[in-house]
């Protein structure tokens, strides 16, 4: 056991030394170290490492068992109801994160074990279409893995999945059990996943399109509405609620004129590097959209003068070439896209509008809105969007309630 000064007076110790991860604590703590977190996060993430270790050797689990499986069992099914004697650091966003650290550190990657249960067989290879043919981001491809996986379960078990054996009538029974515990929302994403699903299975040779057509088609009434945009003047208060003399504040502000002035989405401002900016040619390069395509936008004069700040005065000394970087521990890592996400929620805090607007994807709406009411077309709002598809940027054509009511025929009966 090392005598770090982090161990000094550290009340579960013992669970520490006398448990499995006993080896694992030395270069734990190094590595968090050489990540610059401070002594009162390694010591608080010790904590969750000791509860862990102490859940380990109490329940007799073997260590060729420790994964993400385990780790998900021991936050989600032993802290809710644990009874380990005081203190036993039970809290579980900071366990979480500390066994998240811990996992990278174990030798082998869990991830690439092999795979022996059929439909776990499936499932990764599914994903991997989805990631190298349809070049979905992460989210997306887990999320509909996920789906398709309980889908696949509950109709073969742990036996080789065979579409032949599927009909109308399964699905349906499958969509009548989530109904009663799904929102029309989610039941339509889950409809999109098998969709895709059995797209791939086509692609392999097999005849799906009568299940595809088998699937319910949700009612989406999101068209039925607008889209919610700020207005002039709660822009123009978001984007002073950014303190400009702190870096933070500096780099949020920066990121901020990349989502509103480009329409970046949150995953290709947490991609861009100093490479990105062209700036002779006044040109953006994004090499990380969703269709994995490596795409050129125009520099704004406002959105470079805010980078150009914020490299002069407040990106911290780091040997990432990531554009925007953390400001805390962990150094030298990008901005990721949850932080990215929160520091747009503070700014509508700070201004007075967070109970209308959150996230980031309410400022590329915005900056799509701003294009129409400038006269652009919905193509053209597609090609600066980078959407693949014109149905999904129809709904800002809804927008343009000026133009609608030039070309609306008078209610019958009405005054002309």
């Amino acid at each position: 056991m090392p005598t770090d000064a982090c161990l000094t007076n550290f009340a579960r110790r013992d669970w520490l030394t006398d448990g499995p991860l006993n080896d694992v604590v030395a270069p734990y703590i190094e590595a968090l170290r050489n990540q610059r977190y401070p002594d009162h996060t390694i010591r608080a993430y010790l904590g969750g490492l000791a509860h862990f270790s102490h859940w380990i050797k109490t329940d007799e689990i073997r260590m060729s068992r420790l994964d993400a499986a385990l780790i998900k069992r021991f936050l989600h099914d032993h802290l809710p109801a644990c009874t380990c004697p005081a203190p036993c650091y039970p809290s579980a966003a900071s366990s979480g994160a500390a066994l998240r650290h811990m996992l990278r550190l174990l030798p082998g990657d869990p991830s690439a074990a092999t795979l022996t249960d059929p439909v776990a067989v499936e499932l990764e290879r599914f994903g991997e279409y989805l990631s190298n043919i349809c070049g979905l981001a992460p989210v997306t491809r887990d999320r509909r893995v996920h789906h398709v996986g309980t889908f696949l379960v509950r109709e073969f078990g742990v036996s080789t999945p065979v579409i032949a054996q599927l009909s109308a009538a399964r699905l349906d029974t499958f969509f009548a059990e989530l109904s009663s515990h799904l929102r029309p929302s989610s039941l339509r994403v889950v409809g999109n996943s098998l969709r895709s699903y059995f797209r791939y299975r086509a692609l392999l040779g097999e005849s799906t399109a009568a299940l595809a057509a088998s699937l319910p088609r949700i009612a989406d009434w999101r068209r039925t509405t607008l889209p919610k945009v700020l207005a002039d003047a709660e822009l123009d208060a978001f984007l002073k609620a950014f303190d400009r003399a702190d870096p933070v504040g500096l780099r949020d502000y920066a990121i901020a004129r990349c989502l509103l002035d480009l329409g970046l989405r949150g995953h290709e401002v947490t991609y861009l590097t100093l490479e990105s900016v062209d700036w002779r040619s006044a040109t953006l390069t994004i090499s990380s959209t969703k269709s994995k395509r490596v795409q050129q936008l125009p520099l704004p004069e406002s959105t470079g003068e805010a980078i150009a700040q914020y490299l002069r005065r407040g990106r911290p000394q780091t040997v990432n070439r990531a554009l925007f970087v953390r400001h805390r521990a962990p150094f030298d890592k990008p901005l990721g896209v949850p932080a990215i996400r929160n520091s747009m929620n503070r700014a509508f805090v700070r201004c007075g509008l967070s109970d209308r607007f959150c996230n980031t994807h309410v400022l590329r709406r915005t900056m799509a809105t701003h294009l129409q009411r400038s006269g652009a077309s919905v193509k053209e709002i597609a090609d600066f969007l980078r959407h693949q598809s014109l149905d999904t940027a129809n709904s800002y054509a809804r927008v343009d309630l000026e133009g609608l009511r030039a070309v609306a025929l008078p209610w019958p009966g009405s005054r002309s």
